[in-house]
């Protein structure tokens, strides 16, 4: 089995670093960020600094790119991957395997419409609780990747790969035998918990806790569960209570990136995720009046 040692990373907001940090400190691998313009700049001045601790990282420009490599960690935003899609195009060889950890279910389709989805594994990063404040990101838990190919019935010789860089860094995972479900469910709980939190400015904790702030986050994903069946995906009776599972192992204090994105007056991720259920719920018929409500308040927010 092919060994992986060199790991790109794209995306160095709050994700990506504390991945890079996991990566870094396993020691076994070289790992780079790939980054242009602005983003080039500013992390070849400034190390990443990672719950207090300072990595310095290597930045690859992608007009300076010398090798390929091994595994492709995709982290930024979902309104920043078509722009950055191109990026990749040196970096990407044969073998390379190319993980998307973006929230929404249509990254994976975006970077295999360009390199081939023979290259892409499917993949949700849940439970991970970290936070980008001024420079510096902070976690207390790392979650874990559930990740794998479309049906993982047997596992293909790239899952176990990536199986094996995961646990070299210290990285949970798993790998479920129908990964399309976890996207959906991984969906139902950006949809919910992201845009509640995102118009209440609620943390973790209120949700651990507030009935009513409960009761917004669930009316939001019961509208993703009633689709999921429309599409195919069933995603059963089981689905809010395992984000509660989830949901209470996550520090009161942090903050889910949509409430930091408006915290920081920055562009959210509301097109793929209430958005996503207004188109869905036109395309068969479903109504989906709560979150057409919160994607007209989150548009507001945003301007």
């Amino acid at each position: 089995m092919q060994r992986i040692k060199e790991i790109a990373i794209l995306g160095a907001g709050a994700l990506g670093a504390a991945y890079a940090s996991l990566f870094l400190e396993a020691g076994n691998f070289s790992v780079s960020f790939i980054a242009r313009g602005e983003r080039y700049e500013r992390l070849k001045k400034q190390p990443i600094v990672v719950n207090g601790i300072s990595y310095s990282v290597p930045v690859i420009h992608p007009n300076e790119v010398t090798h390929t490599a091994d595994f492709i960690l995709v982290a930024l935003k979902q309104h920043h991957l078509a722009e950055a899609i191109p990026d990749l195009a040196a970096f990407v060889g044969e073998k390379t395997v190319i993980l998307s950890v973006l929230n929404g279910l249509d990254s994976e389709n975006m970077i295999g419409a360009r390199y081939g989805m023979e290259k892409l594994l499917y993949a949700v990063a849940v439970g991970i609780d970290a936070v980008r404040d001024q420079g510096q990101v902070t976690y207390s838990t790392v979650g874990k990747i559930i990740f794998g190919e479309a049906n993982n019935q047997e596992l293909s010789l790239r899952v176990q790969m990536v199986q094996s860089v995961l646990d070299q860094a210290g990285i949970a995972y798993e790998t479920p035998v129908d990964m399309l479900k976890m996207m959906w469910w991984k969906f139902m709980v950006n949809v919910g918990v992201n845009q509640a939190s995102a118009v209440m400015h609620a943390p973790y904790g209120v949700f651990q806790s507030n009935p009513d702030a409960q009761a917004l986050m669930v009316s939001l994903m019961r509208e993703v569960i009633v689709l999921s069946d429309y599409a195919g995906v069933d995603l059963g009776e089981t689905a809010v209570s395992d984000w509660f599972t989830v949901l209470n192992t996550l520090s009161p204090e942090g903050k889910t990136s949509m409430l930091q994105d408006v915290e920081a007056g920055r562009k959210t991720e509301v097109d793929i995720f209430a958005g996503k259920v207004v188109a869905l719920g036109e395309t068969y018929g479903v109504p989906t009046p709560i979150n057409r409500t919160m994607l007209q308040i989150i548009r507001v927010l945003e301007q």
